[in-house]
């Protein structure tokens, strides 16, 4: 809950040229709700975790010389075109009582006690009055709304935008593989061994020939020798086997596709002459 000036959360505020000039308050004049002149916006806290503004540092000049005070920023009412903001309910009383800032280096909690204690009575409604106290290791500037929150209507609220690039991803189709077969003829040839019987008649003439009686029992007509011939013939058929195995699958390929864009992003513009930019 560290309380900062602007320009130490919001470093190039300065240097900024978008031309938005509703944070150019700085030099703003700070009346009482009676049109007293109390003095002008010297600087601004701003919550150095969130990012809201809490205070308005005003330095009260002849009103009480030399006196620098902290108004929280839901007591005031910003006229930008007037260049005016009006405390709700502050008396002289309250700034001569408020401690004096003085430029400090750090904002502690017994600090911004002393000036809640101050403006409490002031921000107190019929219908909701502030605790009697608060725990410090606790305490958050949005359980005391009527000190810290800014009223829209105002217009004391700035929102800074800023362009982000936002990836996405897109599955789109870039192509398409088609695996398919067709039929491709070619001769081939195999070698069958076969057999085949064939016959071979030998005639011998024999030199020792035992002579016989010649009768009609040596003598038979018709007589014939028979033996069975055999070969072996090649029997050729077509058998469908499984040659090759082809198997299609898709694997997924990680990459990092890198991308470039100029973006815009806004940035306070302070102008601690009280001019709008466009003006210097």
């Amino acid at each position: 809950m560290a309380l900062v000036k602007l320009e130490q959360s919001y470093p190039d505020y300065r240097k900024n040229s978008s031309g938005v000039d509703d944070m150019n308050i700085n030099n703003f004049d700070v009346y009482t709700a009676t049109n007293e002149k109390v003095g002008s916006v010297h600087d601004i806290l701003v919550d150095e975790e969130t990012g809201k503004f809490r205070y308005f540092v005003v330095d009260t000049g002849f009103w009480i010389f030399g006196k620098k005070v902290l108004l929280p920023v839901g007591l005031a009412d910003v006229h930008y075109t007037d260049k005016r903001i009006y405390a709700k309910g502050l008396t002289r009383e309250q700034v001569e009582n408020l401690p004096n800032f003085d430029d400090l280096e750090t904002i502690d909690y017994d600090y911004e006690e002393q000036v809640r204690g101050i403006y409490r009575p002031s921000a107190a409604t019929p219908t909701k009055t502030q605790p009697a106290a608060y725990d410090r290791s606790t305490y958050k500037h949005e359980q005391e709304p009527s000190l810290y929150n800014i009223n829209e209507q105002d217009g004391q609220t700035l929102k800074l935008y800023e362009e982000r690039l936002i990836a996405s991803k897109q599955r789109r189709k870039t192509g398409e593989v088609s695996v398919g077969k067709h039929i491709e003829t070619d001769t081939t040839s195999v070698a069958v061994p076969v057999e085949k019987e064939r016959v071979i008649i030998e005639r011998t003439s024999p030199t020792n020939a035992t002579p016989t009686r010649p009768g009609d029992a040596t003598f038979r007509e018709g007589e014939v020798a028979r033996m069975d011939i055999y070969e072996e013939t090649a029997d050729i058929r077509k058998e469908a086997v499984v040659r090759e195995e082809v198997r299609v699958k898709k694997v997924v390929e990680q990459d990092t596709v890198q991308a470039q864009e100029t973006v815009r992003r806004e940035e306070l513009d302070i102008d601690t002459q009280g001019r709008s930019m466009t003006e210097k």
